[in-house]
């Protein structure tokens, strides 16, 4: 499964820096936006598909075993966040 979003990911990056060598404003934009998508997926890749538990550390626990990580999830949405920012601005 990794492969075929490894290959999704090359396509947007692709697409995008395609998109972004013309010389239309709008296909600037939408050059951009898909490099902003291939980096999310990017970052979803690469942290791994795993199924886990929530990180919710209960009272008595220091730890929690077999809980996903929030960070790379915690990532992608803020960078979901500063990718529509940056494209309202554009646009």
């Amino acid at each position: 499964m990794e492969l075929v979003f490894a290959v999704l990911v090359g396509g947007l990056y692709a697409s995008g820096l395609y998109l972004m060598m013309q010389r239309s404003l709008v296909r600037l934009i939408l050059g951009l936006a898909l490099l902003g998508h291939a980096a999310n997926v990017l970052i979803f890749v690469a942290a791994g598909m795993t199924r886990g538990r929530a990180p919710i550390v209960l009272a008595g626990e220091t730890t929690v075993q077999g809980a996903a990580d929030p960070l790379p999830q915690a990532m992608i949405l803020t960078a979901i966040v500063i990718g529509f920012a940056v494209l309202a601005f554009f646009l």
